[in-house]
């Protein structure tokens, strides 16, 4: 992570999978460009899922949702019973 003043850039790295996020584009491109000066890599636009984890852009800032991995799990394992089921905690409960 490098910050200068209020703008940030963070560079996620696991195994072979990159994710570079950013304040301002500006940033973002620069240590796109030190990056490939120094390693191999392959730029493939604006992340839709990285690591089961899937982002979805809005007005001030970004939602992560773990469902579309969720979904590849029980595709996975053929369950795909979609039923509900009882929960001891209160349905209206606001999770963090």
């Amino acid at each position: 992570m490098k910050s200068i003043d209020k703008c940030y850039v963070i560079v996620y790295l696991y195994v072979d999978n990159m994710l570079i996020l950013g304040s301002i584009n500006h940033m973002i491109k620069s240590t796109k460009k030190i990056l490939t000066n120094k390693l191999d890599i392959k730029g493939l636009g604006v992340a839709d899922v990285i690591l089961g984890i899937k982002f979805f852009k809005i007005s001030n800032g970004l939602i992560l949702s773990q469902s579309y991995y969720v979904e590849k799990v029980l595709e996975k394992f053929y369950n795909n019973d979609n039923s509900t089921v009882k929960t001891p905690i209160d349905i209206n409960t606001h999770l963090l």
